[in-house]
């Protein structure tokens, strides 16, 4: 499987991202620049974490006019796998691949520190490496991680099953809902704020996030043997 790592100026966590894919993981992954035209050839997406065009504006405000967003909106169209992480997360809620949106921290102070989450679902090509229930340790750090959309958006993201990670024990942001990540209705595009390329050696503190990225290696492994 090939990963395109999306860098945009201010990104500071791609580095970390093309480590967990090649090192840890064993796969193909290249960085694409956001000026790129094309992710023709890339069979998933990520969007890192940092501070995509200083934050300036809003985040991920002025990212997701980038000229290679074009191109992952037309991908998450068409089912390829997209995680954003962090950063990556707030530019998917401005593109409008993700529904809600971002507001500052509950106490208004940036948050750096492990922290536990609940594996709310585990049937999406994410999480299918993952326990129903289960409780694992990723790092957060991040100054406007606090999620918030209307009670209409929540109904349907509950409906669909689309809340895939909520904080567990602790809300560290004030997000609605404890809520720490999502995905669209479809299932292919994945949000999250706390940073699973961060937790894929033991080393690191945890290796909990290298099951997200085996549920996608896997899950498209299954599915390109099955239309092969």
């Amino acid at each position: 499987m090939k990963f395109a790592v999306i860098v945009f100026p201010g990104s500071n966590c791609d580095i970390d991202m093309f480590h967990a894919i090649q090192d840890e993981l064993g796969e193909e992954v290249e960085y694409v620049p956001h000026t790129a035209e094309s992710l023709e050839g890339y069979d998933g997406i990520l969007l890192p974490g940092g501070f995509s065009y200083g934050d300036y504006l809003r985040t991920g405000a002025i990212a997701r006019f980038s000229k290679v967003m074009g191109e992952v909106v037309k991908a998450g169209n068409e089912g390829v796998p997209i995680l954003g992480v962090c950063n990556g997360f707030q530019i998917l809620l401005e593109a409008g691949l993700l529904p809600g949106a971002m507001r500052k921290n509950r106490d208004l102070a940036f948050i750096c520190k492990p922290t536990q989450l609940r594996v709310v679902n585990n049937n999406t090509m994410f999480t299918s490496s993952y326990e129903k229930d289960e409780t694992i340790t990723l790092p957060i750090a991040h100054g406007e991680g606090n999620y918030y959309c209307n009670e209409e958006t929540l109904a349907m993201l509950k409906k669909n099953n689309q809340i895939t990670f909520t904080y567990h024990g602790e809300n560290p942001n004030g997000s609605l809902e404890d809520i720490a990540g999502i995905t669209n209705e479809q299932g292919n595009v994945l949000g999250m704020m706390p940073h699973p390329e961060r937790a894929v050696d033991e080393l690191l503190g945890s290796a909990d996030g290298l099951k997200l990225f085996q549920s996608i290696v896997r899950n498209w492994r299954e599915n390109h043997v099955v239309n092969a």
